[in-house]
């Protein structure tokens, strides 16, 4: 039992629940026998994958989920859950280290118990995890099979040895990281989202590669805990698909915390020396040499397509993009959809799961859902979060769509001063001469939850001038965005409409 644990007053986790395949095939499994052709077979068990198997059920067809590996995918084991839980203890380690801000006593001598930390993050995976648990989705009344499946035909798979046909099927295998070609890495031994979560000690130094959103979650994570972290991204500023200012501010975040920075930088070669990691930086033609204890590839992610025999059945992919769709998820087999990370641009759970369910009512119930009607939100859960919905300005200008784009910062929010949170802005575009949202940045120390009212908005086509009249509990950060409405209303206000009130209010 950890210092933690014995604190809390709470039991160590059971050696099962820190297995970290606690969502593997449980011990002596036999997959069903199959009886006549599924109604709808999926392949992956991941978020997409478990949605698409439960709504085809709750429609009553007959169904049929293949997983090779564990079931909740990798979200759920090596993603979005343990990343997310062990950001949250470095946030802690955090604030202690700033008390004086808040005007409390820095804690003397605060230590990192990285093993409790670690068995924090597997008992909140082994709780989430009994919801996508293979006894739960055998009583769910679907048929659940382990192992690799590959296509045999234009209807059907093989997995384990025996042959399962089908009506209609999902590609729901999700994605693994992409790794850099970097000479020596292999040798030398790395670190990936899928592997770096089974460490058991806090690494002295790390070098992560790549600045996108899980190199810059992962860096400023690890430099909170105390690791000598460094961060190499060969572009001019980190998440470059984001709004500079906003990139900027993630990057300062990132230095104040301890973060050695190296921007349009490449990681060039790697060789192992005395236990250690030798890595030479190049910029610009100059070369530095940095020696560090692990390093984390955090260069993004690729569809899993290889293995599925995916010619047997007719279905186009590539490496790069994955399984070709089309805007109803239907691939070149008219009997085949896929869903999530496998054939999207955007490889987030949300829409791996929104996905899933346009794929099973296009599928099965002669469904004409676009993908591309989707709203899609997204958030860098570094600390300020980085938040986006809709159209970035560029985007805008480049189909010719005039924008008119409201700001208010973080630091004239009340809330946000009192609660020390004062980096960051809620920024609306709309399309100039009107209220219609066509997107929003946020970036704040709760953005993620933020976003989602204007995601709201643009789903439900509730434009500026309404949310002006919406009231806002005071205090709380959320009044940034009345704020921005409030700005709105204002640049209608017309000199003569002003004259006319004049006029009443003067009589």
């Amino acid at each position: 039992m950890s210092a933690v644990s014995a604190l809390l007053g709470m039991p160590a986790p059971p050696i099962e629940a820190q297995d970290d395949e606690v969502n593997g095939a449980p011990r002596g499994w036999r997959n069903p026998v199959a009886d006549g052709p599924y109604h709808l077979l999926v392949i992956g068990a991941g978020p997409g994958g478990l949605v698409a198997a439960r709504t085809a059920r709750a429609l009553g067809a007959r169904v049929a989920l293949i997983e090779h590996h564990e079931l909740g995918g990798g979200c759920l084991n090596h993603g979005c859950i343990p990343s997310k839980t062990m950001i949250r203890t470095s946030r802690l380690y955090a604030e202690m280290h700033h008390a004086q801000y808040f005007g409390g006593v820095p804690p003397s001598g605060v230590a990192v118990d990285f093993p409790a930390i670690v068995e924090r993050m597997h008992r909140i995976r082994a709780r989430i995890g009994r919801k996508a648990s293979a006894s739960g989705v055998v009583a769910e009344g679907i048929d659940l099979y382990f192992g690799k499946a590959r296509f045999v035909g234009p209807d059907a798979v093989e997995v384990d040895g025996r042959r399962l046909r089908f009506r209609k099927a999902i590609i729901a295998t999700g994605s693994h990281p992409l790794l850099p070609e970097i000479p020596g890495l292999d040798e030398a031994g790395y670190l990936t989202s899928e592997t770096v979560f089974k460490l058991r000690q806090l690494p002295p130094s790390l070098l992560v590669i790549g600045g996108g959103p899980l190199g810059c979650e992962l860096a400023q994570m690890f430099a909170r805990l105390g690791t000598r972290t460094l961060i190499a991204h060969r572009e001019p500023l980190f998440l470059p698909q984001e709004e500079r200012d906003a990139a900027q501010m993630v990057s300062d975040a990132m230095a104040h915390d301890g973060v050695e920075i190296h921007l349009n930088c490449n990681a060039a070669t790697v060789r192992l020396e005395g236990g250690r990691k030798r890595v030479e930086l190049t910029n610009e033609g100059n070369v530095a040499t940095t020696v560090v204890d692990e390093i984390l590839t955090g260069i993004g992610r690729v569809p899993a397509v290889s293995g599925l025999d995916l010619e047997a059945a007719g279905v186009a992919f590539d490496e790069d993009s994955g399984v070709h769709v089309d805007d109803f998820l239907r691939t070149s087999n008219p009997r085949i959809y896929a869903a999530g990370d496998v054939c999207l641009e955007h490889k987030f759970t949300s829409t791996a799961e929104a996905s899933a369910r346009i794929a099973v009512r296009n599928a099965l119930v002669l469904g004409r859902q676009r993908m591309s009607a989707l709203t899609i939100p997204w958030c860098t859960y570094t600390d300020p979060e980085i938040a986006h919905v809709g159209l970035y300005v560029r985007q805008a200008r480049e189909r010719g769509i005039p924008v008119k784009t409201f700001t208010i910062p973080m630091h004239e929010i009340d809330r946000a001063m009192t609660d020390g949170e004062e980096k960051g802005f809620v920024k609306i575009h709309l399309r100039e001469g009107s209220d219609r949202i066509l997107g929003a940045t946020i970036v704040a120390r709760h953005a993620g939850d933020a976003i989602n009212t204007l995601s709201l908005a643009m789903v439900a086509g509730i434009g500026l001038r309404t949310l002006a009249g919406v009231l806002h509990a005071y205090p709380t950060q959320g009044s940034a965005m009345r704020k921005a409405a409030d700005a709105y209303m204002q640049t209608r206000s017309s000199p003569f409409l002003a004259w006319v009130i004049r006029r009443w209010v003067n009589r």
